[in-house]
């Protein structure tokens, strides 16, 4: 913290002494006085000061502690500068500093000067692309990134960066692993994600919210940040009257027995049954939702029992899973949707209509209802009540919604009504609707069974586990692995595949299920990067280096970048830093995937050209290690494995 304090400051004194210089450069403050002399000498020496703090500037953030340095993001800072020395007169010019697509024009490039010479051209000034490009290299500040820079096309700048730089960057990563950058100050984020309904299945449409909102989890924890994750759970309304009248009828002694509900979907079916068809059952079941909602104990304990039935069946998705969730439902706001009511009607914001109360938002198409028409509350109301928690009690900075993109209009009314009331401001809090597409069949539609039914998340699991056994019996690794490493490596497969098959899809798209793809070990595949993972831990083991000689070696050795396909390995192994900025920006995850799908690539080719173990043809023996090369192995290996943990992926040692 007092590192990013020390930086804040340097900040603010550079600003200061630039301030002071430009105001020494304006010729009304040099009219010829005896001071002219001092006020010369005066600049020198602001000069000079500046460019110091400015070089222990560059320095401090170059090793600010632990972190793994965001190339693209210091360039940013580095062209940044430059541009606005450049032209002073553009209020907000353009950065786009962007890694290069074509590695022979340079690895990094800055495509600024277009459109400032279009800005400038609104202004009256006809100042070419090329010209403020060449501006911007003049002004560049010393710095320990840059090589050199060259003008391409129309004012592209392409940017070579410093192989000791970058090695120097490696060797700090061997030292410390994959850290977080910096943060200013560690926000409070809400991942409100999963959320099944009591007593019915969990099914594929929640397998989509509680993967992607636990990755998301994920990243915002390795970056720091203060995460809370929700399982708003549909645990109360109507439908509960109807279970918990069944129940007596079923097990009346349920109060001292307790009840043994093992099909929780076959004991909902047979209620709803009776709910339709038989009107004394209908009305006994209103009769106990109202007796539910003013909390009599026996109804209280006949609801935790249901409730109890379906937690113990969501739990063992989420132990398959490794899913760590709060569950928080929908009953948790029933006192705080009474206050909501009252203070949208206090503030004139609801309107009656057929007897039911609505509020309307400016902007909005549709009205939020926030009271039926027979007193009850909405899934709008529970909506307003828990985001109300979620910025009043949690003081949440950052919330997340990740549920179905049917539900996106929903919570931008929600959102728009949170607004107007003056519960936050959007420019200070955070608050987002991760949107997902639906699971389709191999056939393209709806992800159903045979039946037409939809499919049990258990089920889908169990068939995930079956066949990637049938898989690594394919492959006979059940020769090679022992029955706990088989069974660790089958739950690896299963599991990671599941995951990694949703999160490699943009979210915002429908997705296809195929287990025959996401077992299939070609191709951007859970199965591909956690066989690579395995045979790129196994190179030290085969060569009979272990971690002690590693991390010695780490310390000792400089990374050295000569081969193209090293400098290549070297700076994709560094743009994690950056593909995490993006996720942050966007909550689009299957930019991870892609980054690690390329990073397994760019080590195949790595690996193929360049030598790490030179071997006896005739013995096998090791005659020769190439340590930096190890080295590049084991930074690989480091944020790869950081990779998947933010993915929820659990890679085994041996496959």
């Amino acid at each position: 913290m007092s590192a990013t304090k020390e930086l804040l400051f340097q900040e603010r004194e550079i600003r200061n002494l630039s301030a002071e210089i430009e105001s020494l450069k304006n010729p009304q403050n040099l009219n010829p006085s005896p001071r002219l002399d001092e006020l010369r000498e005066e600049n020198t020496r602001l000069k000079y000061r500046l460019n110091i703090l400015k070089r222990s500037l560059q320095e401090e953030k170059t090793h600010c502690g632990k972190s793994t340095m965001n190339i693209n993001q210091q360039l940013q800072e580095i062209f940044g500068e430059a541009i606005r020395t450049s032209c002073p007169e553009l209020e907000n010019p353009p950065l786009a500093v962007t890694p290069n697509q074509q590695p022979k024009f340079g690895d990094y490039q800055c495509n600024s000067a277009m459109a400032m010479a279009q800005m400038l051209k609104a202004k009256g000034l006809k100042v070419s692309p090329r010209e403020i490009a060449e501006k911007i290299i003049q002004n560049l500040p010393d710095n320990e990134l840059v090589q050199k820079t060259e003008i391409a096309g129309p004012g592209f700048i392409n940017i070579h960066l410093k192989k000791t730089f970058v090695s120097k960057l490696l060797s700090h990563l061997l030292i410390n692993g994959a850290q977080p950058p910096p943060l200013a100050a560690r926000k409070k984020v809400v991942v409100d994600f999963s959320s099944p309904n009591i007593a019915k299945e969990m099914h594929v449409g929640h397998l989509r919210s509680t993967i992607i909102g636990e990755s998301m989890s994920r990243l915002f924890e390795f970056l720091g940040y203060d995460v809370l994750r929700l399982n708003h759970v549909g645990d109360w309304g109507t439908q509960f009257g109807m279970l918990i009248a069944h129940l007596q009828d079923k097990f009346p002694d349920y109060l001292t027995v307790s009840p043994p509900i093992s099909d929780l979907q076959a004991f909902y079916k047979e209620s709803k049954k009776r709910f339709d068809e038989d009107e004394d059952f209908k009305k006994r079941a209103y009769q106990c939702v109202v007796r539910l909602q003013s909390k009599e104990p026996d109804f209280i304990k006949g609801w935790n029992l249901i409730c109890d039935v379906s937690r113990r069946e969501f739990q063992k998705v989420y132990d398959c899973l490794d899913i760590k969730l709060i569950e928080r439902g929908e009953s948790y706001y029933q006192e705080l949707m009474t206050e909501v009511v009252k203070e949208f009607d206090g503030k004139g914001l609801t309107q009656m209509d057929e007897g039911r109360k609505l509020v309307f938002v400016p902007g909005q198409s549709i009205p939020l209802t926030i009271v039926k028409s027979d007193g009850g509350y909405t899934y709008d109301t529970s909506d307003l009540a828990a985001i109300r928690q979620r910025l009043f009690e949690e003081k949440a900075d950052i919330i997340i919604y990740v549920t179905d993109s049917g539900q996106a209009t929903h919570f931008q009314v929600v959102f728009a009504a949170a607004q107007m009331i003056g519960w936050y401001d959007p420019q200070v809090t955070r608050v987002e609707h991760a949107g997902f597409g639906v699971v389709l069949g191999e056939d393209k539609k709806k992800f159903k069974t045979r039946s037409g039914d939809t499919v049990r998340l258990m089920d889908l699991l169990e068939e995930g586990l079956k066949r990637s056994m049938d898989k690594l019996k394919e492959k006979e690794r059940d020769k090679a692995l022992t029955p706990e490493e088989l069974v660790k490596a089958q739950r690896a497969v299963a599991f990671g595949c599941i995951k990694y098959a949703d999160l490699s899809h943009n979210r915002i798209n429908d997705y296809i299920f195929s287990f025959d793809k996401m077992l299939d070990d070609r191709g951007n595949t859970a199965a591909y990067l956690l066989y690579a993972f395995t045979r790129i831990r196994s190179i030290a083991r085969l060569a009979n280096i272990d971690e002690a000689m590693l991390k010695k070696a780490a310390e000792t050795t400089e990374v050295i970048l000569d081969h193209e396909k090293e400098w290549k390995l070297g700076k994709c192994i560094l743009r994690f830093p950056e593909i995490l900025q993006k996720i942050l920006d966007d909550l689009l995850l299957h930019t991870l995937c892609d980054y690690l799908y390329e990073l397994a690539t760019t080590f195949t080719e790595f690996y193929d050209s360049c030598y790490c173990v030179e071997k006896d043809r005739q013995t096998g023996e090791v005659i020769k290690v190439n340590m930096w090369r190890m080295l590049l192995c084991e930074a690989t290996a480091i944020i790869m494995a950081k990779g998947f943990e933010i993915l929820g992926i659990n890679p085994v040692q041996r496959m």
